[in-house]
């Protein structure tokens, strides 16, 4: 391991803190690496912007502050190349929320929201939630990657549907797509006057020697349909602060998209606009340092799985901390239940089936090395023992 400016080793103790991710399995000796939050300490440049915050001592209801603002346009215009105004900007306290205004802002009840599978489960959950139907269509693994079935898309779309959500990088799968696939997309979403909703917030994220290409930045035309989905929150590990921003270019698309919102989005807290506007001006070394321990994590991840548990298999990602383990050859020895088994292995993974496919698990390993040296250990350990002996 690489010596680093930042300590991502250290095992900190979330018992206590309310943890979504660690309370899950409290009491029993499984360890989560499940839900999409990391167990690292985020950036010291957040932790002072949040504690002098708090030091004012008023947290009263907060509009967007101006260097937010500032620090948000100038983020993407710097590292993403899009030349955003402060008007485009709606503040939101997450992804999922947005998901939901999104799906109750365009068409009426019945009509239809594509997107395509595997996906984060809330975008096939706020279609429901709003009254609307989930299209979906696979993606295809051509031996490389992960890529559209543009064909599956044209037998798939309807005169109902009105939207396209889009997660680029991809969670589950961490492909970062290509300028001609998204060009492809977005002139699918053309022929069929589709809304684009591009979720972008695992874009700082990069593994691989790719490059993440802002949907919006593909011209103006496309940026006139598309509605982008920006966060601080999975790179510098501050969910929590619910901080989310959505940049819509067209009024109308805008407009529909506020009026939606009304009754399910308030203020967001004054924390959040702090740890946002600091993770963007200032978090950057922090981001760096992140990056080069998940790429050895990611590193690390694929050889043990290909070295000691050759039944499950693992497609390199490009992006996130997520890895998506393919498990059919689990079954073949026995493992009826793969996510029940490792569970009572003590490893908590994320089900393939919330993704809408069965043959997988997600694996977060955005987390201490040690943590995942044991997780995986456990995994191998389990496995071993279901193997039937070979014969000489």
């Amino acid at each position: 391991m690489q010596k680093m400016e930042y300590d991502f080793d250290t095992v900190l103790d979330r018992s206590g803190t309310g943890s979504l991710k660690w309370e899950k399995y409290a009491g029993s000796d499984v360890l989560p690496l499940w839900v999409a939050d990391m167990d690292f300490v985020s950036a010291p440049e957040i932790i002072e912007a949040l504690q002098k915050r708090l030091d004012h001592g008023v947290m009263g209801y907060t509009l967007p502050p101006q260097d937010t603002t500032d620090a948000a346009l100038a983020y993407l215009k710097n590292k993403h190349g899009y030349d955003a105004k402060p008007e485009w900007l709606f503040w939101m306290h997450g992804m999922v929320p947005g998901l939901n205004v999104a799906a109750r802002a365009f068409g009426e009840t019945g009509d239809e929201i594509l997107t395509c599978t595997p996906i984060y489960p809330p975008f096939l959950s706020a279609p429901v939630w709003q009254e609307r139907k989930s299209g979906t269509s696979h993606l295809q693994w051509d031996g490389k990657r992960w890529t559209f079935d543009f064909d599956d898309l044209e037998a798939k779309v309807t005169p109902r549907s009105r939207t396209f959500y889009l997660c680029n990088p991809h969670n589950p799968v961490g492909r970062v797509y290509d300028r001609d696939e998204l060009i492809k997309l977005a002139e699918f979403c053309e022929r069929h006057d589709l809304v684009l909703l591009s979720d972008e917030i695992h874009c700082d994220l990069i593994l691989n020697d790719v490059k993440h290409i802002c949907t919006a930045t593909l011209s103006k035309e496309i940026d006139e349909r598309t509605i982008t989905f920006m966060a601080p929150s999975k790179t510098y590990n501050v969910p929590g602060l619910a901080c989310a921003f959505a940049v819509i270019r067209n009024p109308q698309i805008r407009a529909k998209f506020k009026n939606a919102a009304r009754g399910l989005i308030t203020e967001v807290n004054p924390f959040g606009y702090a740890g946002c506007a600091a993770a963007y001006e200032l978090g950057e070394p922090w981001r760096q340092a992140l990056l080069g321990y998940l790429r050895e994590n990611r590193d690390y991840l694929y050889q043990f799985i290909t070295e000691r548990i050759p039944e499950i298999k693992l497609h390199p990602m490009e992006a996130t901390y997520l890895a998506w383990l393919n498990i059919e050859g689990l079954l073949t020895i026995g493992i009826d239940n793969p996510h029940q088994f490792f569970v009572d292995a003590g490893v908590g993974l994320s089900p393939g089936k919330d993704f809408a496919d069965g043959n997988y698990l997600r694996l977060n390993f955005g987390c201490p090395r040690s943590i995942l040296e044991t997780a995986l250990e456990r995994m191998e350990k389990a496995v071993s023992a279901e193997r039937i002996p070979q014969t000489v």
